[in-house]
Parts: C-alpha cells; sequence; structure tokens
C-alpha cells in the first residue's frame, strides 16, 4: 500500500510532536529536580514539623502499616532473603571446586556493594517512592495543591523539598538494618545450615569486609533515596486524569525509579571500583 505525500508529512509531523513533547518533559524535570533541591534550606527552616511527621510516617508507617513495623521492616526482610541467597548460592557453588570456606568473603564483598543497596532502593521505591507519589497524585487531582498557591504557600518547598529530606533522612537508620540483616542471614544459613565452622566464616568475612566499602555504601544508599524521591514526587506533583491518571503515575514512577537506582548504583560503582576494584584476595 503506497502512503501519499500528505501521509507522509502528516506522520513526519505527529514523530517530531512526539520528540518535541519528550524533550519538553525532560527540561520541565530537570527544573523541578533543581527547584525542590533549592528549596530544602527553606523547607528545614519553615516546615520542621511536617518534615518530622514525615519522617515518622515513612520510617514505622500510619495506621495498619504501623502495626508490621512500616518500610523498616520491609527493607529488612529483602534484605534477609537477598543476604540468604548468598549463603544458598555462595555456599553450594564454592563447595563444587573445594572453597566452600570463601562464603564469608562473598558475603563481605558482595552484600554490602551490590546486593544490599540495590535491595534496599528497591525497597524505598516500592514503599516510600509509591506512596509518596500516590499521596501528592491524590493531592493534585483534588486540587489540594492548587488551594496551597493560594494561600501563598510554595508547594514545592512544603510537598517536595520536606519528602526529600525525610527520604534522606530516614534511608540512614533504614541502611543500617538492611545492612545487618543481610550479614546476619549470610552468617546463620552458612553456619547453621549448611554446618561451617562460625571461626572460619568470621575470619573470611572480617578479613575481607573493609570499612571503606561500607561508607561508600551509605553514601551511594543515600544517592539512591534522593533519586526516588525526586522521581515519584514529581510524577505525583504532575499527575492528571482523575484516579486511574493517579495509578498510572505511580507506575510510571517506580518504573522510572528502579531504573535510575540500578544506573547510581552502576555509576557510583564505576567511580570507585572501576580502575583498581579496591580488592586484594589475601588471608
Amino acid at each position: 500500500m503506497a502512503f501519499t505525500l500528505a501521509d507522509r508529512v502528516s506522520r513526519s509531523s505527529r514523530s517530531l510532536k512526539s520528540k518535541a513533547r519528550a524533550w519538553n518533559q525532560l527540561g520541565e524535570q530537570t527544573v523541578f529536580y533543581g527547584n525542590a533541591v533549592r528549596y530544602t534550606v527553606d523547607a528545614m527552616r519553615s516546615y520542621k514539623k511536617e518534615t518530622l511527621r514525615l519522617v515518622a510516617q515513612m520510617s514505622l508507617g500510619t495506621g495498619a502499616l504501623a502495626v508490621i513495623g512500616g518500610t523498616v521492616v520491609i527493607v529488612g526482610f529483602l534484605t534477609l532473603s537477598a543476604g540468604a541467597l548468598i549463603a544458598v548460592q555462595g555456599y553450594n557453588s564454592l563447595s563444587n571446586i573445594g572453597v566452600e570456606a570463601l562464603t564469608g568473603f562473598l558475603a563481605a564483598f558482595l552484600n554490602v556493594r551490590i546486593i544490599a543497596p540495590l535491595t534496599a532502593g528497591i525497597g524505598l521505591a516500592a514503599t516510600i517512592g509509591a506512596g509518596a507519589t500516590a499521596q501528592l497524585g491524590a493531592m493534585r487531582i483534588s486540587e489540594e495543591i492548587d488551594a496551597l498557591e493560594v494561600m501563598g504557600i510554595r508547594s514545592i518547598s512544603y510537598l517536595v523539598s520536606t519528602r526529600l529530606i525525610a527520604g534522606m533522612v530516614v534511608v540512614v537508620p533504614l541502611y543500617c538494618v538492611a545492612v545487618i540483616m543481610s550479614f546476619l542471614s549470610a552468617r546463620l544459613g552458612t553456619t547453621l545450615v549448611y554446618g561451617q565452622s562460625p571461626g572460619v566464616y568470621d575470619h573470611y568475612f572480617n578479613t575481607f569486609l573493609r570499612p571503606t566499602d561500607l561508607y561508600w555504601s551509605f553514601l551511594q544508599a543515600i544517592a539512591m533515596a534522593a533519586v526516588v524521591m525526586l522521581v515519584h514526587t514529581y510524577y505525583g506533583f504532575t499527575a492528571s486524569g482523575g484516579p486511574a491518571g493517579v495509578g498510572e503515575a505511580v507506575g510510571r514512577a517506580v518504573r522510572t525509579s528502579l531504573i535510575a537506582a540500578v544506573f547510581v548504583t552502576l555509576f557510583i560503582s564505576l567511580s570507585v571500583y572501576g580502575q583498581s576494584g579496591n580488592f586484594d584476595l589475601s588471608g
């Protein structure tokens, strides 16, 4: 079937308009993220109570979610299962070549650099991030955000910057729980389930666990928390189309934040471990 000149012109016009909309949306997101970061000082000065309320809500949850401990328990169980996988896969794989004693090395090496940060990022996106998108989206479609602007309240500072601060504050103790649970599950799985000597496991674990890796891991977790909160607050703040639009915004935000968390892990790993790897096989 042959296309006429008018059809080709129409298709080209639609393609250019689609690319222009995508480029404009990228610019809008950049401006939004810049304003959210810029207003953090104003949020800490003017909205301290709101920030503290959000910290409590994001960590232990509210209502029915508070009964199970909120985000802390969810992220803890996620990293618990991830650390247990190291014991299962690591011990069995290493035993095939007769070096199952190095399971402690895998726990110290993989948990800190890859597994715990990524698992915590996924937990943040699925709990704190999705909740922020749904809350802001509901406020947008019910015109509550417009009402704040009418009252002279800077909506980005009150709604977005406070959530950004709260997310970065919550992630510090949250990530402490995540790392401890991943270490504990790997050790218990290796020593209790597979019967390896605790002394052998602790020797290789302590030998290969570098304090600097923990520092970089915490920095990576904080960076992921900031990216997750920025992405989710943007999609919630700009939601439209009623309740269905809010659900679509949550889905888009989760997808984008998961991709962003992987890229944060990639870039930090390349910058910190890309050349030498900060790894010495010894002990």
